[in-house]
């Protein structure tokens, strides 16, 4: 049997584990094209049960805007380690001063633009509302204003419950059996063929996702102490989302005050579903709050 190839990194991208005062995380790294004006730095956050590799095809088009960008595995997740059996070093606080640190090791030389894809939304705003002085700006992919929907609810339950009783091997073939990825959605779906997905969910922690998934159907509604935050506000999406419903998402960005962009063709992800499109909307909207 031959050892599955990983999932090559982005033309020019560095792969290697960011050293930090809360420990080391695996990222990505691509600077900006050296033809490029260089305009600034961000660091990008995944969302629940997804890794680095999901920004893999933004890195080049943000690149060529005069973006370096940094995608980062948060504790526990894929090829950054955490604990198995204790959730508590995966409470959202935790996990905001992980991203602080993350952003203090960039040494980046000037405010980094932050963005977090749906449970990442989640994490980035924390960190955003335990200090805003580091950031110069937040984008918040799909991520809504407090839990995710009922009918998601329900899914992350029936994982964390799987979880509590079956190994992660045996969790991964009854996520299978639910049906094609493109359907049924979650860690099954993604960059790279199936025994690069299978890794990635192996190579996380069962107590990071228990601890993860009940904190996105637990979150209260923490929109008001954003708005309070002086800070440039970006809400993006897909048209469609069964996580949090669009409708949600606009009026979110309203009571933020935020520019909202809404990605024709994506849905939960756009980073994957429309990878250019977004990424030009998001260098747009860098480009309008320059780091300084």
């Amino acid at each position: 049997m031959t050892t599955p190839t990983p999932l090559a990194p982005p033309p020019g991208a560095h792969a290697y584990r960011l050293r930090t005062g809360r420990g080391d995380f695996a990222v990505v790294d691509v600077p900006a094209a050296p033809d490029a004006e260089q305009r600034g730095v961000a660091l990008l956050l995944p969302g629940f049960t997804g890794s680095k590799e999901d920004f893999h095809l933004m890195h080049e088009p943000l690149a060529a805007r005069g973006y370096r960008t940094v995608a980062v595995d948060g504790r526990g997740q894929f090829e950054s380690n955490g604990p198995r059996d204790d959730e508590t070093a995966y409470a959202q606080r935790e996990l905001a001063r992980d991203v602080l640190a993350q952003t203090a090791a960039l040494d980046a030389g000037a405010p980094v633009h932050l963005l977090g894809h749906s449970l990442g939304g989640q994490i980035a705003r924390a960190a955003v509302l335990l200090d805003p002085s580091p950031f110069a700006s937040l984008t918040l992919v799909c991520s809504g204003p407090a839990e995710i929907s009922t009918a998601q609810q329900a899914r992350v339950k029936l994982l964390r419950d799987a979880l509590a009783v079956m190994s992660m091997d045996r969790v991964w073939e009854a996520i299978l059996a639910m049906g094609a990825p493109e359907d049924v959605g979650g860690p099954a779906r993604g960059l790279g063929g199936p025994e690069q997905l299978r890794r990635r969910w192996l190579g996380h922690s069962p107590a990071q996702l228990a601890a993860t998934g009940h904190q996105l159907c637990t979150e209260p509604d923490r929109v008001d102490e954003l708005a309070a935050v002086s800070l440039p506000i970006h809400v993006l999406s897909g048209v469609r989302d069964g996580t949090w419903p669009v409708p949600l998402l606009d009026e979110m960005a309203s009571r933020l005050g935020a520019h909202r962009t809404v990605v024709t063709g994506a849905e939960h992800s756009p980073n994957l579903d429309r990878p250019l499109v977004t990424a030009r909307a998001v260098a747009d909207f860098w480009d309008r709050h320059r780091a300084r």
